[in-house]
């Protein structure tokens, strides 16, 4: 299953933006306020029609103006979570959920609560959940749908920045049982590089880049569109030991790495941020560092960076280490994608990101 949207209008936003949604995969909408996020979502969801547009899914029509195609929103097999929830403050928990079903059933409902860990909450009324629970209400009510495309407004903006942690690890958990397109509006970076799969970044209703994370994140004129001006790889690890020197061993896809002691009990599983302009490279591997994180990988690719510089790409299984360096450097490198380089890292370089931990199950 498949989202496809192309949308062109003067008013009441400029836009000229074409994307596509594949299975089971989340696209993030990444922009400043008023950059056309939220309407090209509203777009999508039958709330709003440009003057050409066409949105397809699965090869369906659900909106075509060359075509007078134009499904309205009940009619759109579509799951919505809005920033302010915009749930029931009457019904309860679960009657929200069957609000949104076809048919409504108890039991469907009382899985779906569960699947976003609202067990025992059911009879639970709006004003008597927290914000966060809340959202989980506004998502579970959303999945009720049983949409073919799932639609996130900015879901965590109304929440502190702790119960936001929290939502971002399970919205990561939830992943999983997500097989359909789904669409995340946010303005945080952040956010958008812990939870997508591919980011466009929107300017003036125009997507000025489309990629994976990584590749947006080496762009120049997406990270000034975003307002940021450094780079940096997010990596999930899990927590193997507390060392008596201070440190905490982590086992990472990318090898052990070490920081700064975590507060997190052995088995705990985060994530962590190593900012590229932290990363120092090296053809050989060097010996006699202090540095404990040396990290062997393949060159992907080197590309221009913000700025002056370059980015490399050091790819280490699936995942990429960023490091940013002069061009200088990397001529008396050398470096050529597909050889081999090492990633040298100090241990208070590596961050924790700011991720509720989730223990495996």
């Amino acid at each position: 299953m498949a989202l496809e949207v192309i949308a062109r209008a003067g008013s009441p936003i400029a836009l000229d933006a074409a994307f596509r949604v594949g299975h089971g995969e989340l696209l993030a909408l990444l922009g400043h306020s008023g950059s056309g996020k939220t309407t090209l979502l509203r777009t999508i969801a039958g709330l709003w029609r440009p003057e050409q547009a066409r949105v397809t899914v699965d090869g369906t029509a659900w909106l075509d103006t060359a075509g007078r195609v134009d499904l309205p929103a009940h009619r759109r097999r579509v799951g919505i979570v809005f920033q302010n929830y915009a749930l029931f403050p009457h019904m309860t928990a679960a009657q929200n959920v069957m609000a949104a079903m076809p048919a409504p059933d108890p039991t469907e409902a009382a899985r779906i609560l569960d699947l976003v860990n609202l067990h025992g909450l059911a009879e639970r009324r709006p004003a008597q959940l927290s914000g966060g629970q809340q959202q989980r209400v506004a998502l579970a009510r959303a999945l009720a749908r049983r949409p073919q495309v799932l639609l996130l407004d900015e879901p965590f903006s109304a929440v502190d920045r702790a119960t936001r942690e929290k939502l971002h690890g399970e919205i990561i958990a939830l992943r999983a049982h997500l097989q359909m397109p789904v669409v995340l509006v946010t303005h945080d970076v952040n956010e958008a590089q812990l939870l997508a799969d591919r980011v466009a970044v929107i300017e003036r209703g125009r997507i000025i880049r489309e990629g994976t994370t990584a590749e947006v994140m080496a762009d120049a004129e997406a990270l000034r569109a975003m307002g940021i001006r450094e780079l940096a790889a997010m990596l999930p690890a899990t927590v193997v030991e507390h060392l008596p020197d201070g440190l905490t061993r982590l086992d990472a896809p990318t090898g052990p790495l070490f920081l700064p002691g975590v507060n997190s009990e052995p088995g705990t599983r985060l994530r962590v941020r190593i900012m590229a302009h932290d990363v120092i490279l090296s053809r050989a591997r060097p010996e006699g560092l202090s540095a404990q994180n040396i990290l062997a990988g393949r060159v992907a690719k080197i590309v221009p960076g913000a700025g002056p510089g370059v980015v490399v790409h050091l790819a280490i299984g699936k995942h990429e280490i960023l490091a940013r360096i002069t061009r200088r450097a990397a001529d008396q490198l050398d470096l050529k994608p597909g050889e081999t380089a090492h990633a040298i890292v100090k241990s208070m370089s590596v961050a924790r990101d700011h991720v509720a931990p989730r223990r495996p199950r």
